[in-house]
């Protein structure tokens, strides 16, 4: 199987400090309503209009994410050393491989 390597990220594209995007509130948001849906014991307390910082948005959506899906959070998550290589289908160019495929319908 042939292996894609895939860089590490610029240390620049990490900013803990920056303020959070529409996006990420957005993606928050959505967090909170799953979280009113946990016990109360499983729930964080954050506020969520308090996160500014991405920083602050990734330890919300850690704490949740660790909540909804406890099998897999490791004790170390390192999303960039995990993407240092990428296996491809034999005989497949790679540039096919990354390309984003059309979203279908679903099968019939």
């Amino acid at each position: 199987m042939a292996v894609i390597k895939v860089p590490k990220p610029p240390r620049s594209a990490i900013n803990k400090d920056r303020l959070i995007s529409s996006l990420l509130k957005s993606q928050i948001a959505h967090l909170q309503e799953v979280e009113k849906q946990l016990p109360p014991e499983q729930r964080t307390g954050v506020d969520i209009n308090s996160i500014k910082t991405e920083g602050q948005a990734a330890e919300y959506i850690r704490e949740i994410t660790a909540v909804l899906h406890p099998q897999a959070v490791p004790e170390r998550f390192d999303i960039a050393a995990q993407a240092e290589s990428v296996p491809v289908k034999p005989g497949t160019p790679a540039d096919k491989q990354i390309q984003s495929q059309p979203k279908t319908g679903p099968k019939q």
